[in-house]
């Protein structure tokens, strides 16, 4: 098996850790706290398509496999600490 990443592979690890380190990094000690995490985050990470990856697109979802998920939790969970 290859598990180096393609380049759309390295597009969705940059867009998602930019995503994660804009908008959850800055907010994480206090969403913790609070035991809290945004519903308006979801609709964000709707928007980028992060809330269908593993949907087919004729059903409307990104049309995506288990690799690319697993690089979008990875980089969530890098700023979650």
């Amino acid at each position: 098996m290859n598990f180096k990443e393609s380049e759309d592979q390295r597009a969705i690890r940059a867009t998602v850790r930019d995503f994660a380190e804009k908008e959850i990094l800055p907010h994480r000690m206090e969403w913790d706290e609070g035991q809290i995490f945004p519903r308006s985050l979801f609709s964000e990470m709707g928007e980028l398509g992060l809330m269908g990856m593993l949907v087919p697109t004729a059903y409307g979802g990104a049309g995506m496999g288990y690799f690319e998920y697993k690089i979008a939790i990875e980089e969530v969970a890098k700023v979650c600490g």
